[in-house]
């Protein structure tokens, strides 16, 4: 089995920078044609001529239904097929106790981390997975496997991410697979206040890997997931944490 994407059509949401730019970067370099997808034009120009390899970008806005049906007709109109989606978009507008979120900021969080890759995969399936088959990869979280004092909101649509993966897994084989890789601290803008001076520094000590993140980590797994290596696959999750999760508890 390769790690190759040759022949294949890629979808991916929050596809601009970090994570979801790594992935189409990893994913062109593998030999897909790859549609990025996000809200800002100039940002989506950018990373598409920094990923080359034919990769072409569609500005929208990711908790749109409409938006997902569009941005999937246009990959098929330009590549003719999806065969690979990346649900990758995420937002988090809120920090502190779950007990104190107030219902605009939470439903923001909802929609955007586990409504929107609902819709994008069933954009994809309704238009072209259901007959040709696919992939779908969600981007979780670890925090999707714990608590936490002030990502609560967050980490809860992650772990409800986790649980639909399974779900769809279940639902759409034998000619879809759905899996999830689960991200511990990764070096990105979107993460930049966990991470950024010496609060990385002590995290990264905590690892037994002793280092955080980076975005070409979470690509490979990706890479490993859309390509034939992940063929007997499904429903599953990926933990990539630098070994946080099995740390020793030393309080």
């Amino acid at each position: 089995m390769e790690l190759s994407l040759e022949g294949k059509v890629a979808l991916v949401t929050g596809g601009s920078r970090g994570i979801g730019k790594a992935i189409a970067k990893t994913f062109a370099e593998a030999g897909a044609k790859v549609m990025i997808v996000s809200r800002k034009q100039e940002t989506l120009e950018e990373a598409a001529a920094e990923i080359g390899e034919g990769c072409q970008w569609l500005s929208a806005n990711t908790g749109d239904a409409a938006s997902a049906e569009a941005a999937v007709a246009a990959t098929i109109e330009a590549f003719g097929a999806v065969d690979i989606l990346v649900n990758n978009a995420a937002t988090n507008p809120y920090a502190g106790p779950m007990i104190d979120v107030d219902t605009a900021r939470w439903d923001k969080t909802i929609l955007v981390n586990l409504t929107a890759p609902l819709m994008w995969t069933q954009a994809a399936w309704r238009a072209h997975m259901e007959e040709n088959g696919g992939v779908v990869i969600n981007i979780s979280s670890v925090g999707g496997l714990s608590t936490s004092p002030v990502l609560g909101v967050y980490d809860l649509t992650k772990s409800a991410l986790i649980h639909m993966t399974q779900q769809l897994g279940a639902e759409l084989g034998p000619k879809v697979r759905v899996n999830a890789i689960c991200p511990g601290l990764i070096k990105t803008d979107f993460a930049r206040m966990l991470w950024e001076g010496e609060a990385g520094d002590q995290v990264a000590q905590m690892y037994p890997l002793k280092r955080l993140g980076e975005v070409e980590d979470i690509a490979g797994a990706a890479l490993y997931l859309a390509a034939d290596t992940g063929s007997w696959m499904t429903g599953q999750h990926i933990v990539l944490d630098g070994g946080g999760l099995v740390r020793f508890n030393e309080e």
